[in-house]
């Protein structure tokens, strides 16, 4: 116990800097002299807690770089192509670790206060809300790496098990703890400030559990069919989730360099729209950019039927993503209303959310660059999203299609650290029980109204629900081949035909413009049925909050579509993806986890040997993990 405290008291201490908390001031002060008496539950909590926010050394490797990157909320190279990095690895591994660290060192003082008869009436509360905590930090663990130790982190080499027992043991619990709170027990004066989540809301607590339950259950649908069932339909059942706005699992940002600053706060990241996600939003719902902006910029919308200007000479060609070989010259006739919410035109810069980062350049509000052989663009109005991967020497001439002032970029509101970071809210939970309703588990609602509710929370969270009725009863198909009406699922063909102008003769001509087949999914003979409608509104409703959940999905079942990064060159990382069959999908293109740090097998051998045996593969980045689509 004494080295778990000792370790746990430096965590907490960083932590509790950003709290204002006269009890703790004597362990601030000398954190290595704290014992197990003057350490209090709630302070272990609220330090793994706020250190989970992450600093902005850890947000910007691992939230940014790896999953906002692997889930496609953004436009990145590194991961998406496979690649890794042990430096940025390491400080998440050794964060996370200290979280864990921290939330079992309360564990451990709850129990031990209880079995010696010195708790407080609160402490069998606090110690069911360590071990939901606890829950979630080791499916996030294990979702990246695989194998972890579900009883580790507390002072010695910790004893990996599989994801498998991993899963199963979060969910046991997830349902032990939620039994055993007890709602009528009040809390302390002051209780409430070490709780930077729901401020010691019991019934939240229990909310949040119940749709964790849910979540985690899922994870486990592809390959533990009746144990994800059972526990999904259980936590369904219990009345008890996140359902509305209120309830969400949020924290809120501040500005600074500490762990509550902005997890998206780092300037030089230009966090652009992605081209899966552009290929999501255009078109679907119906709703157009007429609608959806103001009279000065009409003029810079274009036809529906028109993809834009063929640059066959500056941008790559070969990847499946639908319009690769097109740069859109202007805005989209219809487009998903949370877009310009999210991502921000360029040149719009009387917009309130346009970023001007980075602060230390003119990047953002350069709006014209020049193409080698080609001349100069001007990407004002315009609303573009391009592939990762290798673009060759098309790419060495193209200015454009990775600089922040030519891209939409993601919005002001969540770069400077006056947001809340959300870690699980109301729409997950309509869409997940829309999924097991889709696949005939018992649920409260049926599947079309929680995916219609789930569409309506997340709308209600953008400000954009004068747009909802239209936007359910669309038929409109978004590049993915997929639309929004519920009881619209007609597949809508092969390909369609599109205008575009060649950038250089300036000649008009058509095109036939395949829907992508995602081969990873139905062997990709379908783009618009009830699963596909769920997962993609999903998709959209977690940017930017939730991108971790967005890979999963991907991992898990093949959905929404991930185009593969453009191989013009081969990618060294993505040996599997050739110039033979860069049309089709599959998960070698695409990274499956993140390898452990070396300093794991450099510190603890036994460990890691162990845990790379229970992997079931090699500790790559293209091995799947057990729960994963295979």
């Amino acid at each position: 116990m004494k080295s778990i405290i000792k370790s746990a008291c430096i965590l907490m201490a960083g932590s509790m800097l950003f709290q204002s908390c006269s009890k703790f001031e004597e362990i601030n002060n000398d954190p290595n002299s704290a014992n197990e008496n003057q350490v209090e539950v709630e302070y272990a909590i609220n330090g793994s807690i706020t250190g989970a926010q992450m600093n902005p050394d850890v947000a910007e490797r691992s939230f940014v770089l790896y999953w906002k990157t692997a889930g496609r909320q953004h436009r990145q190279g590194g991961l998406s192509s496979g690649g890794y990095d042990d430096g940025w690895t390491t400080a998440y591994y050794n964060q996370v670790s200290g979280w864990l660290n921290g939330v079992n060192l309360a564990v451990q003082l709850a129990e031990s206060r209880i079995a010696n008869n010195t708790a407080k009436p609160h402490t069998k509360n606090l110690l069911q809300v360590a071990r939901i905590w606890r829950a979630y930090l080791l499916s996030e663990a294990s979702d990246n790496f695989g194998p972890m130790p579900i009883e580790g982190f507390q002072g010695v080499n910790p004893q990996f098990v599989s994801v498998k027992d991993v899963y199963y043991y979060a969910l046991k619990e997830l349902t032990e703890a939620v039994a055993a709170i007890d709602e009528s027990i009040a809390n302390a004066d002051g209780l409430s400030s070490f709780d930077p989540a729901f401020g010691y809301n019991y019934n939240k607590w229990k909310r949040y559990a119940n749709s964790l339950r849910m979540r985690l259950a899922m994870r486990l649908s592809e390959v533990d069919a009746q144990k994800a069932k059972t526990e999904f339909e259980a936590a369904a059942a219990s009345g008890l989730l996140i359902t509305d706005a209120d309830h969400t699992f949020k924290v809120q940002e501040k500005p600074g360099w500490d762990d509550l600053t902005g997890v998206m706060s780092r300037e030089w990241n230009a966090q652009l729209l992605s081209a899966t996600l552009n290929n999501l939003y255009i078109g679907l719902g119906g709703v157009t950019s007429e609608q959806l902006l103001p009279d000065s910029l009409h003029s810079h919308i274009k036809p529906a039927n028109y993809i834009g200007l063929k640059f066959a000479d500056h941008m790559a060609s070969m990847s499946n993503e639908p319009t690769i070989g097109y740069w859109f010259d202007g805005l989209h006739a219809v487009i998903d209303p949370r877009a310009y919410k999210t991502f921000i035109i360029p040149g719009q810069f009387n917009n309130p959310d346009f970023s001007p980062y980075p602060t230390y350049t003119n990047d953002a509000k350069t709006v014209k660059r020049n193409m080698d052989g080609y001349g100069e663009v001007d990407a004002s109005f315009t609303w573009n999203a391009a592939t990762t991967g290798d673009w060759g020497t098309k790419g060495a001439k193209n200015f454009l299609y990775t600089y922040p002032g030519t891209n939409p970029r993601l919005a002001q509101r969540f770069r400077n650290s006056t947001s809340q970071r959300i870690f699980f809210g109301p729409w997950e939970t309509y869409f997940l029980l829309a999924e097991g309703a889709v696949r005939g588990w018992a649920t409260p609602v049926a599947a079309q109204a929680a995916y219609e509710t789930g569409i309506a929370k997340s709308f209600e969270y953008w400000g954009v629900t004068d747009y909802l009725s239209a936007y359910l009863t669309s038929d409109s198909y978004n590049n993915a081949g997929t639309s929004v009406r519920w009881t619209h699922t007609a597949e809508p063909g092969a390909s369609h035909t599109m205008n575009y102008i060649d950038a250089y003769t300036k000649a008009p001509g058509t095109a036939n413009i395949l829907y992508p087949s995602n081969t990873l999914y139905k062997a990709g003979a379908v783009k618009n049925d009830a699963l596909t409608k769920i997962i993609t509104q999903k998709f959209i409703a977690q940017v930017p909050w939730l991108p971790l959940e967005a890979w999963n999905d991907q991992r898990r079942l093949g959905l929404p579509f991930y185009e593969n990064p453009a191989i013009e060159r081969p990618l060294p990382n993505l040996p599997g993806l050739t110039a033979s069959n860069y049309m089709t999908s599959d998960i070698k293109f695409f990274p499956q986890r993140i390898r452990y740090p070396s300093s794991l097998a450099n510190s603890n051998a036994a460990g890691y040997e162990q845990a790379v045996s229970l992997l079931g593969g090699a500790d790559a980045v293209l091995t799947p993990l057990w729960w994963a689509k295979h």
